[in-house]
């Protein structure tokens, strides 16, 4: 069954029931995230009735996804609003909560939103005791603020976090999450900590460790480096999204005490910022292949007495 098939399939048929009304919809602010989520929900039949946004990045995205909607300082565009979208970075989430709070600019029966992955719903606290409807979603994808977000936006998921056991709220917040095209996916205020964090340590941790890949290969002399690593890299993560640590491959996995002491002493000698990363993610190899049952005790405990040596890597220069 096709991924989109299975989708369809598995969405509970409350979603007809529980799917809002139309809803005039607040962006606060423009951003990369705001922008897209906006015009989705606007795709979806909502009405997108102000907009902020400052910076001039700002204004170019509303402009080109937000067209003809007017921006406005935050605390107007929440008075306009039925859903209020706080697409703003996570530090700065706390502070407009509280502002918007002590500003008079949230009323009961409003529905605020935040797009912050690293919360749940406990940082809408305060707007919750003036009366509105708190949720958490996180789309879980990588944002342009261009239109092809919003066709990627039907192949991600969307965390959600509703306010404990308000089956209500879930289901508003299911409900926008498939209007949006996206696939939601509940997530406890309790596991809201580490679900982000374990989101954070593949995506962005991912991106350094392939841009430090293709920066070894260009200070080798090799071109196109990119494009050598492509088909590689992209059946690494397609086989161990499949199978799991039973994918994993290379001297590590394989226990090639000698690979891999090469490895530690050319990295120490050309690429000494890379060589601590290499270590302790072969460490954690090391881990997982005697887990799943392709390292043996005894090579497992040679590899980790070489990369917990300083020494290694030192001496061959």
């Amino acid at each position: 069954m096709s991924r989109e098939a299975g989708r369809s399939h598995e969405r509970p048929r409350t979603y007809a029931m529980t799917r809002p009304a139309r809803l005039a919809v607040g962006v606060v602010s423009a951003g990369r995230v705001g922008s897209v989520l906006g015009a989705a929900l606007a795709r979806a039949g909502h009405a997108v009735v102000a907009a902020s946004g400052l910076s001039s990045a700002s204004l170019a995205r509303a402009e080109r996804m937000l067209p003809d909607v007017p921006l406005l300082p935050p605390d107007e565009v929440v008075r306009r609003a039925d859903l209020v979208l706080l697409a703003l970075p996570d530090d700065a989430l706390a502070g407009m909560v509280r502002g918007l709070v002590a500003t008079g600019s949230l009323r009961p029966g409003q529905i605020v939103v935040h797009t912050s992955g690293a919360h749940g719903v406990d940082i809408l606290a305060p707007a919750a005791e003036a009366g509105v409807l708190p949720l958490a979603l996180h789309p879980v994808m990588t944002f342009t603020g261009r239109p092809e977000d919003l066709e990627r936006l039907a192949a991600c998921s969307i965390g959600i976090t509703a306010s404990g056991a308000d089956e209500a709220a879930w289901n508003v917040g299911e409900a926008l999450a498939v209007e949006m095209g996206a696939e939601p996916v509940r997530v406890p205020e309790s596991a809201r900590a580490l679900y982000h964090a374990a989101l954070a340590h593949g995506a962005n941790h991912l991106m350094t460790l392939v841009a430090d890949c293709a920066e070894l290969l260009r200070a080798a002399g090799i071109g196109q480096s990119e494009r050598l690593v492509a088909p590689l890299l992209s059946a690494a993560l397609d086989n161990v999204l499949r199978h799991g640590d039973r994918a994993l491959t290379g001297p590590v996995a394989r226990g090639d005490l000698g690979t891999v002491r090469e490895h530690l002493a050319v990295l120490a000698g050309q690429a000494p910022e890379v060589a601590p990363a290499y270590r302790a993610l072969a460490r954690r190899t090391v881990a997982r292949s005697v887990t799943a049952g392709l390292l043996s005790g005894a090579a497992a405990a040679e590899l980790s007495d070489l990369l917990d040596d300083p020494a290694e890597g030192q001496q061959i220069q």
